[in-house]
């Protein structure tokens, strides 16, 4: 048995994957094959299809109750293990994957809102701007590198944001709210002085020119420090789309101003998190 899975490393060293996924099947396959061994259907499971589904079935099992395994960890290793079938020429095992807990995407509750919006309050207006901006429209971070400062139209009591290439090339103007339009009009001054001959992105760096990805990620995690939180633009992004869906709006419009082109995916961000998990669990204490 150990052999045969010696061969299937081996064998792993050349296969089109990525090292992640080789290290990883690696080392499952390893972990099946010496808890395979053990049992007296080891060659039979090498062999025939009905063998190999039991013990498949039996890992399974093993992983969940003995090893105490989370879902995820569990169906990467049944992965390996039909990687592992495929190269014996059996193909993959029958055996179900474990369901995993759906839950919201990542966002900042209000107290973090608020010790972000303070982190603002005393940052550099192209800072403040970038962040507020994230936080209220769900820009992507790609987008708002790509923003030419002709695509934020203000006036004194409205604004729209335009996404000319968003996510699948999406065309989108996003309403821009107070906050967004009072920092805006704070970096715009500054933006007009610093800017390059030439350069019309909307936000430029101490040269002038456009901002990259990662200069973008680093003003917002650099922010989100001073907070007291770990943020990054995609944090910021979760938490606008999920505060407009837990504000009631219709999940069309939602989708909409997000730039997503399923509804599947605007419907995620009204799942519970673990703290709504906790917090119903919390309400259920009754006093003696």
């Amino acid at each position: 048995m150990l052999k045969v899975v010696a061969g299937y490393v081996a064998d792993l060293e050349g296969a089109p994957l990525a090292a992640r996924t080789r290290q990883a099947y690696a080392s499952n396959v390893q972990g099946y094959g010496r808890w395979l061994s053990d049992r007296p259907e080891a060659e039979q499971a090498l062999r025939t299809p009905r063998a190999r589904d039991l013990a498949a079935r039996g890992y399974k099992r093993f992983l969940k109750v003995e090893r105490g395994w989370r879902p995820a960890s569990v169906n990467l290793a049944l992965a390996a293990v039909d990687h592992f079938n495929r190269f014996l020429g059996l193909g993959p095992a029958d055996v179900a994957r474990e369901p995993l807990v759906q839950a919201a995407p990542r966002a900042l509750d209000v107290a973090e809102q608020r010790e972000l919006l303070r982190a603002c309050e005393v940052a550099k207006p192209r800072d403040r701007a970038i962040v507020v901006l994230l936080l209220y429209t769900a820009l992507r971070l790609q987008e708002i590198v790509d923003l030419d400062a002709g695509d934020a139209r203000l006036s004194a009591r409205k604004g729209v944001l335009t996404v000319r290439s968003g996510k699948g090339d999406q065309y989108r103007e996003v309403p821009l709210n107070p906050p967004v339009r009072d920092a805006l009009n704070g970096w715009l001054p500054v933006r007009r002085e610093r800017a390059a001959a030439g350069e019309a992105a909307l936000f430029v760096g101490p040269k002038g020119l456009r901002l990259s990805p990662r200069a973008i990620d680093t003003v917002v995690r650099g922010t989100g420090c001073r907070a007291g939180l770990a943020l990054s633009a995609h944090v910021l992004r979760h938490t606008c789309v999920t505060n407009l869906v837990r504000a009631g709006n219709d999940i069309v419009l939602v989708a909409e101003l997000a730039g997503h082109r399923r509804l599947e995916t605007t419907r995620r961000y009204s799942l519970p998190s673990q703290a709504d998990r906790q917090a119903a669990m919390d309400r259920l204490e009754i006093e003696p």
